[in-house]
């Protein structure tokens, strides 16, 4: 299998603005770090200074912002207090959070940039906000969206990830990157494939019997996919697949049986970059479960 280039090399990127959202990310970005061994920054953006004529900017009024990214900088600090001195503390100046978040992860080659959910979000849900939706939208490194209340669970050790399988491309690099990190986890792996349900209501010109034909056909193929994928999947990696059948949003969503779930961005796009397909871009929304959603190769 091929990785891409930065899929677990490079240090952890957070963003923080000092939210109970954020401290729901910083506890995602925690165990992703600890997983890949790499260090983790924690970066809190704030606006870029404007112009007030001739090139000149506000002095006061950037002293201040950076006075108030010190201070959120030093709430994070105070919840990573536990971990050893592998964390950098950033302060970026940028027109928006995602912007900026962008802008650090391409620097650093980050291995995944994590977010909290919005908070609107019920508890044990995504709900990507603004600054997630914007990282979605053409992030080169993957994007990982903690759910709310993430910062009450209890988590332990990473021992079981899930995989939203699809024999595509953007199927392929989701499955990589979560092989690699069932490899440094000693996680096993689970992948799932959805299959939409039967019509409820057949066009007679088809008949009910073509379309159960079409739909065992359709799970034979599914079914050969996903153990022809994991046949590909380091023996080391313990793995198993399963295919289900029901709306695929509503049924990966409701996963809880995993600690992580990796998803493709979409099927087409420019490649390297996420770029939500419609089942990405609600799966963020809706799930129980983290969801990294992984960049195109």
């Amino acid at each position: 299998m091929g990785f891409p280039r930065n899929s677990a090399d490079g240090p952890v990127v957070a963003g923080f603005d000092g939210s109970p959202s954020a401290e729901d990310g910083l506890v995602l970005a925690r165990a992703c770090r600890r997983v890949l061994g790499t260090r983790l920054v924690v970066a809190t953006v704030h606006p870029s200074p404007a112009p007030i004529g001739s090139g000149r900017v506000d002095a006061e009024w950037t002293a201040d912002r950076h006075h108030q990214a010190e201070s959120i900088l030093d709430s994070a600090r105070s919840l990573l207090a536990d971990d050893d001195d592998d964390v950098e503390y950033r302060i970026v100046a940028s027109s928006s959070a995602a912007h900026g978040l962008h802008d650090i992860a391409q620097e650093l080659d980050a291995s995944v940039i994590v977010v909290g959910s919005s908070g609107a979000a019920a508890q044990q849900r995504l709900f990507a906000g603004s600054t997630a939706q914007r990282l979605l939208a053409g992030s080169s490194s993957p994007v990982g969206v903690a759910p709310a209340g993430m910062r009450h669970r209890t988590t332990g050790p990473l021992s079981r990830i899930g995989v939203a399988y699809i024999d595509t491309p953007d199927g392929h690099a989701a499955l990589d990157l979560a092989v690699r990190v069932a490899t440094r986890a000693g996680a096993s792996l689970e992948l799932y494939s959805v299959l939409a349900e039967k019509a409820e209501v057949v066009m007679p010109v088809i008949g009910v019997d073509a379309e159960h034909a079409f739909a065992a056909t359709a799970q034979k193929s599914f079914q050969q996919a996903v153990d022809l994928a994991i046949a590909g999947i380091p023996p080391q990696v313990p793995a198993t697949g399963r295919v289900l059948t029901g709306s695929v949003v509503h049924v990966l969503s409701e996963l809880d049986e995993v600690d992580v779930l990796f998803c493709g961005s979409r099927g087409y796009g420019p490649a390297r970059q996420v770029l939500l397909g419609g089942v990405s871009s609600q799966l963020v929304r809706q799930a129980r479960s983290p969801v990294i959603v992984v960049p195109r190769r």
